[in-house]
């Protein structure tokens, strides 16, 4: 064992790590493990069976529910926050990391599962917001529809079909949905983590920011929350310019 930064965890040899390494996967498989018996409950919940054919708005107009599963018989949908009226640059922050990780479905589509974007919005919003961002799977206006299509965004949800039959079998919301955000679990594995206060670290580790701190950045790159944020992945759109306000009413997401 070797010195080591002031606060920071000892320096070892390759044996000694990959013994600890070692020890940490146990733990690490039984979390698996857990997880799986999760799924098998989770696959085994009931279901509520609602009426198919009520119509969401897409690019082609109004449509039933039943068309977003594109003949397949599992649908999962991501329902996505709305402020009506706001610039590109105030819509949802903690949806577009969830939208930008589901650019493609195709591997969702090889598995038999159709995916959608549904959100409050008025359509001719959504449209211009989606072509803006380059979105290419599809988003619907579900602006009046109950639950469980309409009703509270934020949500990673699915539904199986049977004929001209529609369940809702799962939803989830806050970090529930960070399956679908590949970044979390990968900055889990980093030394630094995620750079959030909340999270346990060694002694002498960077205290961390308010969670999130980072899904807002102005154009020179810098986190900020402020009225010249842009969700981080705007600045890689065309035309995406420096901004002076966020355009909208309500509490960060």
């Amino acid at each position: 064992m070797t010195a080591a930064p002031p606060g920071r965890p000892p320096v070892v040899d390759l044996a000694t790590w990959q013994a600890a390494r070692d020890e940490l996967l146990v733990r690490e498989k039984a979390h698996t493990h857990e997880g799986d018996a999760i799924a098998a409950a989770r696959r085994r919940l009931p279901m509520v069976e609602f009426d198919g054919t009520v119509e969401v708005v897409g690019p082609e107009g109004p449509v039933p529910f039943l068309d977003l599963f594109q003949g397949r018989d599992e649908l999962v949908v991501y329902q996505h926050m709305w402020y009506d009226g706001a610039p590109h640059q105030g819509q949802c922050e903690g949806c577009t990391t969830t939208a930008w990780h589901l650019r493609d479905a195709v591997y969702l589509n090889a598995r038999g599962v159709s995916f959608a974007v549904l959100t409050p919005g008025r359509w001719d919003e959504v449209a211009s917001f989606v072509e803006f961002m380059g979105y290419t799977q599809p988003w619907y206006s579900v602006r009046d529809v109950p639950a469980p299509v309409g009703g509270e965004m934020g949500h990673l949800t699915c539904f199986l079909r049977d004929g001209d039959r529609v369940f809702l079998t799962y939803s989830t919301t806050g970090r529930g949905t960070e399956p679908a955000n590949g970044s979390l679990s990968l900055l889990d594995m980093t030394p630094y983590g995620r750079g959030e206060a909340w999270e346990d670290k060694p002694e002498g580790w960077p205290e961390g920011h308010a969670p999130c701190w980072y899904w807002r950045t102005d154009a020179e790159g810098n986190a900020t929350w402020g009225p010249t944020g842009r969700p981080v992945p705007q600045w890689t759109r065309p035309g995406a310019t420096p901004v002076e306000t966020l355009g909208r009413h309500g509490p960060h997401h």
